[in-house]
């Protein structure tokens, strides 16, 4: 047997990567952030968060940001309109017709007329795709209209053999297997319509705004149904023009080469190890694979590491002592230069005393 090559090392590393991808694939979406849409057609991402006023705070500084709602006349409609986008409008209404109390500080969207306020429409953050129109829409608005439901005024919480709501004609319950017969040979009372609830609505298209002359958002009042149940604006803003979309957390390429690259090294380690234990029968440091050349690694690194201490020491300046003092000499060279003076006295000193 030899040493696992690198080819047999990658796709091992490729096998234990392959759960990996898999579990990031079957990761839940990210969520939706709010008051946010990403086109289906061209894939833009629009943000209207700009575009929520947002109520002052008194403790701040009031600066160049917008403290009222965004207002759109109604021009030959009985009142003006007031609109915050994806938040509740910022002015304090009270008195709203058909709405609870507990309900006023949710509407984003009112009018008033004859002295009352009329909601038309709750806040909603949802934006969406209407086609190529980017659109809002509010609901549950003051009551409006005089409709009628297709649902009959005798239908009961009476349950049929199935355990569905059944519908009673004479006291007696429609559709029952034991009076089938008997139901058959009595007329039907024509269904009495019972006039029900609508409420306000409110729909906003939001487009895109290029003259950089125009700063600020407009919204323009467009019209309402017949029965005044549903609103139809347009605004238009350079916060509803296409734009780039948050980063999503993720591993990016040079992580999953990061995750490749450390698999495949944990692969040729551990597959060396347990190939020379099993097959070398090696024992200690041994057992790591090609322990040679690595050694070798070591030996060369820490060569490299004496010789630049040494090359370092010797840039260093030398310890003084005594010998680098003035009339001390310099070692045995200057030891060895001082004795032929020293000859060259005593000998002057000797023909002097032979001369007396």
């Amino acid at each position: 047997m030899h040493p696992p090559s690198l080819t047999s090392i990658l796709l091992a590393a490729l096998a234990l990567l392959a759960p990996l991808t898999a579990a990031a694939s079957d990761e839940k979406k990210p969520d939706v952030i709010p008051c946010t849409a990403k086109s289906p057609s061209t894939n833009g991402f629009y943000d209207l968060r700009p575009l929520a006023v947002k109520v002052h705070d008194p403790k701040k500084k009031l600066g160049k940001e917008k403290t009222d709602s965004w207002q759109s006349r109604g021009h030959d409609y009985k009142g003006n309109f007031s609109i915050n986008v994806c938040a509740p409008v910022v002015e304090e209404i009270e008195d709203v017709v058909g709405v609870e109390e507990a309900r006023w500080g949710n509407v984003s969207a009112f009018y008033k007329a004859d002295g009352k306020v009329f909601s038309i429409g709750e806040q909603s953050s949802g934006i969406m795709f209407r086609g190529r129109k980017l659109v809002l829409q509010y609901t549950g608005g003051s009551p409006c209209g005089s409709t009628v439901e297709s649902r009959s005024s005798e239908d009961l919480d009476e349950l049929d053999e199935d355990g569905y709501p059944a519908r009673t004609l004479n006291g007696k319950v429609v559709g029952s297997s034991d009076d089938d017969d008997e139901d058959e040979d009595k007329p039907k009372k024509p269904k009495k319509p019972v006039p029900t609830k609508r409420h306000k609505s409110t729909l906003i298209s939001f487009h895109c705004e290029k003259d950089p002359l125009k700063s600020s958002a407009v919204a323009s009042f467009i019209g309402t149904d017949p029965d005044e149940c549903a609103y139809f604006f347009e605004m238009r803003s350079e916060a509803a023009c296409p734009g780039l979309g948050p980063v999503q957390a993720g591993l990016g390429p040079a992580g999953v080469f990061g995750i490749i690259a450390i698999i495949a090294v944990l692969v040729y380690f551990i597959g060396g190890v347990m190939y020379n234990r099993s097959v070398e029968h090696s024992r200690g440091w041994r057992q790591l694979p090609n322990y040679a050349m690595w050694a070798g690694i070591g030996g060369f690194f820490m060569d490299f590491f004496t010789i630049f201490t040494s090359s370092c020491a010797r840039c260093l300046p030398g310890r003084r002592g005594y010998n680098s003092l003035p009339g001390s000499g310099n070692g045995s060279v200057a030891r060895g230069m001082a004795r032929p003076d020293d000859e060259n006295r005593l000998i002057d000193q000797l023909d002097e005393e032979w001369d007396d």
